[in-house]
């Protein structure tokens, strides 16, 4: 019997509604059915380019009954609100990356979906590339020994017209933050996923090269993880040209790190006959600039495999790979680091949980 097909619509027509749009027309079994935005210009140029329904209300796309799957793409800090519209009208939420900007807005968010009985995805393509899952593998197989250094490094560059082009980007009531919760957070993803929960962070931010931005465009924190290691997250928007981010762990019988898609160092005590196979498949993947210098010079495939995987989930009624939870952990490690910069003393996590948002779920 054939698998049924599933109808998306996306909340947000900007760019990275574009990418969206993409991976769901490498889906066998997805279609895009509708798109919504505060713009009704910018909804209708959307449409048209990827020939599906344009609406000017929300309530009414959702009351479509093609639409299965809602993913949202508006600005970070502007997430809860159709999200949770979605979930009421008992529609699977995918969100783009951040989950929300405050802990309090991940909760929210997070209990509409569970209180309504429907399925809920973060967007953190990187977890989907090979390389990505060689570095995890290799940790849960215990080749690393103890882990002893954990580090992402994100060099970006992003021009002054970037920041102006959107009256939301560098604000903290819509983009959350700068480089680490707008950029870095891929990689903070990454970091904690492969090595563990973090215990404790120190922190320094800075706004260095950029104007009319209420954030940083540049952070260094230290964290030591619930396991004991150390590790060290770097992030800027102010590093030009910029270069791909790194991932690198470190441990008392391995060392392996990671640029964007391609495994760059693979280096065990105990060596296998995989090794040299990996240190072969995993060189040389990558095919875009990965977001380094340009913000639009990204691949759509890792969130082809996410979508692939959340429609699996709703198949089999299994949670899907990165669910809200997941998504949660990366915003609450960067909100201790903005608190750690801000008092310059160390923040130790979980941070307390905030206090609920009194929205009808």
């Amino acid at each position: 019997m054939a698998r049924r097909r599933f109808g998306f619509g996306i909340v947000g027509c900007g760019m990275i509604a574009g990418f969206h749009a993409r991976a769901i027309a490498e889906l066998a079994r997805g279609r895009l059915v509708a798109c919504h935005s505060r713009s009704p210009a910018k909804t209708a140029q959307f449409a048209g380019e990827w020939n599906c329904q344009a609406y000017d209300d929300l309530d009414a796309m959702l009351a479509n009954p093609e639409v299965d799957v809602v993913t949202i793409c508006t600005p970070s800090g502007a997430h809860l609100e159709p999200a949770v519209a979605a979930a009421r009208a008992k529609k699977h939420v995918v969100v783009e990356k951040p989950l929300e900007i405050t802990l309090a807005r991940c909760d929210a968010l997070i209990d509409a979906c569970r209180k309504n009985g429907v399925k809920l995805a973060t967007i953190f393509p990187s977890r989907f590339h090979a390389a990505s899952g060689q570095l995890k593998a290799a940790v849960d197989a215990g080749r690393f020994g103890r882990l002893t250094l954990c580090e992402a490094y994100v060099k970006w560059h992003r021009t002054q017209a970037y920041y102006d082009s959107g009256a939301w980007r560098g604000t903290w009531q819509l983009d959350g933050g700068g480089a680490l919760m707008n950029q870095a957070i891929h990689s903070v993803d990454l970091l904690q996923w492969m090595a563990g929960p973090v215990a404790e962070i120190r922190a320094q931010v800075a706004t260095l090269a950029h104007e009319r931005i209420a954030v940083e465009d540049t952070a260094v924190a230290t964290l030591r993880f619930t396991s004991g290691a150390l590790g060290v997250i770097e992030a800027t928007t102010a590093a030009w040209p910029g270069y791909l981010k790194r991932i690198e762990l470190h441990g008392s019988t391995g060392s392996a790190a990671m640029e964007e898609e391609d495994v760059v160092a693979w280096d065990f005590a105990k060596t296998r006959k995989s090794d040299a196979k990996i240190r072969e498949q995993m060189a040389g993947r990558i095919s875009t600039g990965g977001g380094a210098g340009n913000p639009s010079a990204i691949g759509y495939h890792g969130h082809a495999r996410q979508l692939a995987d959340f429609l699996e989930a709703i198949d089999k009624s299994r949670p899907p790979a990165i669910d809200g939870a997941e998504g949660r952990k990366a915003v609450e490690i960067i909100l201790a680091i903005y608190q750690a910069a801000e008092t310059g003393r160390p923040v130790s996590l979980p941070l307390p949980r905030d206090p609920k948002l009194k929205m009808r779920l």
